[in-house]
C-alpha cells in the first residue's frame, strides 16, 4: 500500500469573507475550529464568532491522495499564523466577500502578503454569488487590481455551496498539476 499524499492548501481572506464556511462544506471530517467570540462592536454586527488561529479540514481525493485545507483568521491582528500556516502549502485560495467592497483592498494585501512569501499557485474566490448585491469575479478582479500576468483566476463561488467550492478547490489543483509537471 502506498503511502498518502498530503496537499496543503491554505484557505485566506479579509474577516468574514467566509473562509471557515468553504472548508465545512467541503471537508469530510468535523471542522477543527479555533473560534472566539468578536470583540469589537464593528466585527459583533457581522458575525458572533471569528478565528483566531485556524481552521482544518480535510478531503480525501482518491486512494493515494489527501487534501488538507487550514483556513486563516482574517483579522490582521492575527496576521502572523499566516505564515506559519503558509509553510509548506502547494496552493492558496483567497476568499472574498464580492457583496463588501470595502474588504477589497484588505484582500489585496493578503494576496501580496503570500505572493511575497509562498511562490505556489493562488486562486481567488469571489465569495457569496449566490447574494443579489455581488460584484462579478471581472469586476472584483479590477477592483483587486490583478492583471493577466499574475496568473491568478477569480473565480465566482458561494462558500455553501459543495460543487461551487469544489470547482474552486478543482480549478486549483489543476494548475497545481500543470506546475508540478513543468
Amino acid at each position: 500500500m502506498k503511502p498518502i499524499k498530503k496537499i496543503k492548501i491554505v484557505v485566506a481572506g479579509p474577516f468574514a469573507a467566509g473562509k471557515t464556511q468553504f472548508i465545512n462544506t467541503v471537508s469530510e471530517i468535523k471542522t477543527v475550529k479555533t473560534e472566539r467570540r468578536t470583540q469589537a462592536v464593528g466585527e459583533r454586527n457581522v458575525k458572533d464568532y471569528t478565528t483566531v488561529a485556524m481552521d482544518f479540514g480535510k478531503i480525501r481525493i482518491d486512494d493515494e491522495h489527501e487534501l488538507y485545507l487550514f483556513g486563516t483568521p482574517g483579522q490582521s491582528r492575527f496576521d502572523f499564523m499566516w505564515e506559519i500556516l503558509g509553510e509548506g502549502a502547494l496552493g492558496i485560495i483567497i476568499l472574498v466577500d464580492s457583496t463588501d467592497p470595502s474588504t477589497f483592498h484588505e484582500a489585496r494585501r493578503i494576496i501580496n502578503f503570500f505572493q511575497s512569501r509562498f511562490p505556489v499557485p493562488i486562486v481567488v474566490g469571489a465569495n457569496k454569488q449566490d447574494l443579489p448585491n455581488a460584484w462579478s469575479p471581472e469586476d472584483v478582479r479590477t477592483a483587486l487590481d490583478i492583471d493577466e500576468e499574475e496568473g491568478i483566476p477569480v473565480l465566482a463561488v458561494s462558500a455553501i455551496d459543495k460543487e461551487s467550492v469544489k470547482n474552486t478547490l478543482l480549478t486549483l489543483l489543476n494548475i497545481i498539476k500543470e506546475e508540478l509537471l513543468h
